[in-house]
């Protein structure tokens, strides 16, 4: 019986101690974390960095501090957070690899849906379908008649298994019911250099990556994978694939932000709360619309809404990869 009661009282100790820490949190001096899988400087390490200059303020000015930890196409820095100590300081933000890396890698450390805490999507970024200077077309119809007449020859970029423009490719394939021959590169900055000078021919990458190439006219854009076009200045004027015959091709590379399973209620209440008020702060607005993102304004802000999409995400991008058999083990 005094054992019972030692061990109960243990566990009660313990309940106690981390409600206070999760009231305090963060304590001062104790420094938040936020893993993104990719390396620094991409599109993905920029939202980052963004989320974070806005979010402190709202967590008792918190020190927040980004550490890159890139490969695997995500999958190492989202394991190195699902081992993490569950108590707030270790945060992971990814893209859509949070759904694709469950079919990509069939030997994982962790269980994308069971190994951590849902905080919220912060934004979608579009695609666009672009191709090298030289490509003897001009409109999407115009492409699809040149692919059509090099079946078998065509080019397909991509910044590496697992990228963004890796699955926008394999969806385009599979949209189009047409094989290319893919080209991966070591990250998006020497995939559309390649295509800048011809090396390659098509590209499928987030407006993160391509808006400045379009706006420069230094390649040949054909599109955008939004249902409605964007109302970015330099993009304003490119057709919708969908307006422009490829109907029902939508693909956004969407960010959210998690916790390792485990981490108190009441820590990731405040995370998600300071997390929803910088969707909402102007200059972080004005910043995700420089890099063609659109802020996430519905019931995937919340935690509940996140996990939903999420796992209708691993659903539908499960089928396509498969489909291609684009297994990266």
């Amino acid at each position: 019986m005094q054992k019972l009661f030692k061990l109960a009282s243990i566990a009660l100790a313990a309940v106690a101690a981390t409600g206070v820490q999760a009231q305090d949190f963060p304590a001062a001096g104790k420094t938040i974390t936020i893993v993104v899988p990719f390396t620094a400087g991409g599109p993905t390490d920029r939202v980052a960095r963004d989320l974070a200059d806005s979010m402190r303020k709202h967590l008792n000015n918190a020190t927040i501090v980004i550490d890159n930890s890139a490969g695997a196409g995500s999958a190492i820095g989202i394991a190195k957070v699902a081992r993490a100590n569950p108590d707030g300081y270790t945060l992971l933000l990814n893209h859509i690899g949070m759904a694709t890396v469950p079919t990509l890698y069939r030997k994982l450390s962790f269980n994308v849906l069971n190994d951590f805490e849902y905080l919220g999507i912060i934004n979608d970024v579009p695609m666009t379908l672009i191709g090298k200077p030289t490509l003897p077309a001009d409109n999407y119809k115009e492409l699809i008649s040149w692919i059509g007449k090099n079946q078998g020859k065509v080019n397909l970029a991509n910044a590496g298994v697992g990228s963004a423009s890796h699955l926008c490719g394999l969806m385009l394939q599979s949209t189009l019911k047409t094989e290319m021959t893919p080209v991966p590169y070591k990250g998006a900055a020497p995939a559309i250099a390649d295509l800048m000078g011809n090396q390659v021919d098509l590209l499928c990458d987030q407006t993160t990556n391509t808006t400045a190439q379009i706006e420069s006219k230094k390649v040949k854009a054909y599109g955008v994978t939004t249902p409605k076009r964007l109302t970015t200045p330099a993009l304003k004027d490119l057709p919708t694939l969908d307006e422009s015959g490829l109907k029902n091709f939508q693909v956004t590379v969407w960010h959210g932000l998690y916790a390792p399973k485990g981490t108190p209620a009441a820590v990731t209440k405040k995370v998600n709360e300071a997390m929803r008020l910088t969707l909402k702060e102007p200059e972080f607005i004005k910043k995700q619309e420089q890099l063609g993102a659109v802020i996430a304004a519905d019931a995937r802000t919340s935690p509940e809404g996140h996990k939903k999409f999420v796992q209708s995400e691993i659903e539908t991008w499960g089928k396509v990869i498969k489909a291609a058999g684009a297994y990266a083990d």
